[in-house]
C-alpha cells in the first residue's frame, strides 16, 4: 500500500493525501484515485486496499476469491427448496381451512383427467412463488435467500451494493431462461469466468461468499 495518493476534485489534480487522510474524507466508490507510484486513475472501489472500508459501508466488491461457487450455489438452492417446501404446506393447510371437504375430494379425483394442464398451473405456481420469494429477499438487507443466509452468500451488483427491487426481480425472472435450455443457463456457473448464471449476466449481478 502505498503512503501517497491522488484524487480528481473538479477536474484537477489535488494531494498528495495519506490512506487515513482519504478515509477521514468519505471517499466515493467512483473518486477517481491516484498513486504516487505514477498508476493511471483508477475508481477508488478498484484499489484492493479500501475493500475493507467500503465492505465496512455496506459495499461487497465481487472479486475473485470471494465468488461463491456452483456447489455453494446448489447447496444454498436445496435448502430454499426445504424453506420453500414448509412454506407452501403451511399456505395449503391454510387454504384447505376456506374449502369444503367434498370440493377438494372432487379436485384431487378430476385431477388426473387434465393432467398436462393442472402440471402446467402447478409449475407456474412453484416458478411464481419462488419469484416473489427469492425477489422479496435478495431485495432486503439480507441481499439473499434463507438458503443462501445460511451459506453466507449474497447477491451483489457490479459496484457491491444490494439489489434495488426492480434489479432483483429481472435477476429472478430471467431464471426461466437459465433453466428453459436444459438448465445450461444454470450449468454455466461452472465454467463462466465470473461464475455467473445466465440470469446473473442478464441482469448484472454477482453472488459473493463472504467468509464468517
Amino acid at each position: 500500500m502505498t503512503d501517497n495518493y491522488y484524487i480528481l476534485q473538479d477536474g484537477e489534480k489535488t494531494g498528495p493525501f495519506t490512506y487515513n487522510e482519504l478515509v477521514n474524507k468519505g471517499l466515493d466508490i467512483n473518486t477517481r484515485i491516484a498513486s504516487d507510484t505514477g498508476s493511471s486513475w483508477q475508481n477508488a472501489s478498484d484499489l484492493p486496499e479500501f475493500y475493507d472500508y467500503f465492505e465496512a459501508k455496506g459495499h461487497y466488491f465481487p472479486t475473485e476469491d470471494n465468488l461463491a461457487t456452483f456447489w455453494w450455489r446448489l447447496v444454498a438452492y436445496l435448502l430454499d427448496m426445504v424453506a420453500l417446501y414448509i412454506i407452501l404446506s403451511l399456505v395449503m393447510v391454510f387454504l384447505v381451512m376456506f374449502f369444503p371437504a367434498e370440493q377438494i375430494k372432487t379436485y384431487l379425483e378430476n385431477f388426473d383427467t387434465k393432467l398436462p394442464m393442472n402440471q402446467l398451473k402447478l409449475n407456474l405456481i412453484g416458478f411464481t412463488v419462488s419469484l416473489l420469494y427469492n425477489t422479496a429477499f435478495e431485495a432486503t438487507p439480507m441481499r439473499g435467500s434463507i438458503g443462501k443466509k445460511l451459506c453466507k452468500l449474497s447477491v451483489v451488483d457490479a459496484d457491491g451494493k444490494g439489489l434495488s427491487l426492480g434489479k432483483a426481480f429481472i435477476r429472478n425472472l430471467s431464471k426461466f431462461i437459465s433453466g428453459a435450455a436444459l438448465c445450461i443457463g444454470y450449468l454455466n456457473i461452472l465454467w463462466d469466468e465470473h461464475r455467473q448464471g445466465w440470469h446473473d449476466q442478464i441482469a448484472r449481478t454477482y453472488v459473493i461468499r463472504q467468509e464468517a
